[in-house]
């Protein structure tokens, strides 16, 4: 994106906005503020927290998250050792707050995870636990699964720990500080080894086969006198963040399968006839995809700063599709597979902000240490992917709402100006004189405009990868809607 920030006009007020935000979260039902039995179940649970069995406080552990970070669910100290390297992984011990079958077991189970709108964070648990006492936060003593994997000197696992303990974060750092520290070869030792392990974790999941959408980010920010769209490319940091949390999913779901309990974060490959799809697009779209490459070695080349290797970008982000989750029942490995990731995977580091991550942690534990599963933990278990699945339309739904919402009221006083954009998806269909079946047959297009970080969609006939002009029709922030018309 050649502009990747986008500001509300300041000339209107942001109650306006305000309201509408109010109005979407009453139309989409999203989860209410915690009533006093939650709130009051949170603070017994403080008051009754016992110490971890174990300490390891004196490690220096620090933690990288979005700038404003509350809600810190993972902390890392890395080391180098004389055969590789050793991740030492702290992650929330959310349950040793909520234990099975407690209140707070049940509120949570009802929202499942963490809502996001511009305006605010609607938590998985009271912030008492989830912003204070649960949180890692930096200078703070807290209790914390401490994954300790060992990796060889080419990134590959060759040792798993898992233990409950103590552990103490000194630092609390976010991507882009710490991004401009490493780039200015003042990082570091901890921010150059997790650059150093996160490269060679890329290299492990292109061995895999695995494949990475880096697709530009969208999110809503507030600013002070209404909201912002923010666009743009996670920084390496993020990455090899992400691959430190994927390496924690992939070690717990390896303990589970051993075991044969466990839920997992399951993906179907994608069928052939969507991969030949895909692969004639890409030859259409300029930038064909040799088949000596690896899928996912593919999409590391692609440039999203080139509008129609963007366009490829989501079309591959279409082959995504299918993720769910599975309990361990005796299915063979390979149906419990995590395609994108090309390996059995788990859910394992945001207990905080994601209801299953607290089971897969417990179950993991248990199972470490060669403890049996309890009964109850079982029956969780199997309600888990129910749970889930609800809870993710649902937060999906709101979060491209609000995305929605935004991108309309930023537009809605430009009605009648001329933009450059890039066909995401071309319109199909026409009504075929038949009223009642050509509604149904007919979907506009989508497209992405060059310079600004908004989709939106459009009439007329263009097809995927062009560079069009259009006109701005319609941008209704009441019901979400964003129209252009492609000008000949």
């Amino acid at each position: 994106m050649t502009n990747p920030r986008i500001h509300s006009p300041r000339k209107h007020a942001a109650a306006n906005l305000d309201e509408l935000l109010l109005a979407l979260e009453k139309e989409l039902e999203v989860p209410a503020h915690f009533d006093q039995a939650a709130l009051a179940a949170a603070e017994e649970a403080v008051a009754n927290l016992a110490p971890a069995p174990n300490d390891d406080s004196a490690l220096p552990f620090f933690t990288i998250d979005p700038e404003g970070a509350t809600d810190l669910d993972q902390a890392m100290y890395l080391e180098r050792a004389s055969e590789g390297y050793v991740v030492n992984y702290a992650i929330a011990d959310v349950p040793a707050f909520v234990q099975l079958g407690s209140k707070l077991d049940e509120v949570t189970r009802s929202r499942g995870q963490t809502f996001y709108l511009p305006h605010r964070k609607i938590s998985l648990h009271p912030p008492l636990i989830s912003e204070g006492q649960g949180s890692l936060l930096a200078g703070q003593v807290r209790r914390a699964f401490l994954w300790r994997i060992t990796l060889d000197r080419s990134g590959a696992i060759t040792d798993v720990q898992l233990t409950r303990t103590m552990i103490k974060s000194r630092e609390q750092l976010d991507y882009h500080t710490a991004q401009q520290k490493l780039d200015d070869s003042q990082g570091g030792e901890q921010l150059e080894l997790l650059a150093e392990i996160g490269a060679l974790r890329i290299e492990q999941e292109r061995l895999r086969g695995g494949a990475s959408l880096n697709l530009p980010d969208q999110e809503v920010e507030p600013e002070t006198n209404g909201y912002k769209l923010v666009s743009g490319h996670p920084l390496p940091l993020e990455d090899y963040n992400a691959q430190i949390s994927l390496l924690t999913g992939i070690a717990a779901a390896r303990i589970m399968l051993d075991h044969g309990t466990g839920i997992l974060r399951t993906m179907p490959a994608p069928d052939e006839k969507d991969l030949a799809e895909f692969t004639e697009q890409t030859r259409l779209l300029g930038c064909p995809w040799d088949q000596k490459l690896s899928y996912g070695e593919y999409l590391r080349t692609l440039d999203v700063n080139d509008p129609r290797q963007l366009v490829i970008m989501h079309r591959a982000a279409s082959l995504f599709r299918g993720a769910d989750y599975d309990v361990i029942n005796g299915q063979a490995e390979a149906d419990l597979e995590q395609a994108a990731i090309a390996a059995p995977y788990a859910h394992t580091t945001a207990p905080l902000r994601r209801l299953v991550d607290r089971f897969v942690l417990l179950c993991c534990d248990l199972q470490a240490n060669n403890h049996p599963i309890p009964e109850e933990l079982n029956e969780a278990l199997e309600q888990l992917p129910g749970l889930m699945r609800e809870s993710s339309i649902a937060a999906n739904r709101v979060s491209n709402a609000a995305i929605d919402l935004i991108e309309a009221y930023v537009l809605q006083h430009r009605i009648g100006e001329k933009f450059e954009a890039i066909v995401l998806r071309e319109a199909t269909g026409t009504h075929n004189g038949d009223p009642e079946q050509g509604e149904a047959k007919s979907r506009p297009g989508n497209l992405q405009l060059v310079s600004e970080p908004i989709t939106g969609q459009f009439t007329g006939s263009a097809k995927p990868g062009t560079l069009v002009t259009v006109v701005l029709r319609l941008a209704d922030p009441a019901t979400r809607k964003i129209m252009f018309d492609i000008l000949p």
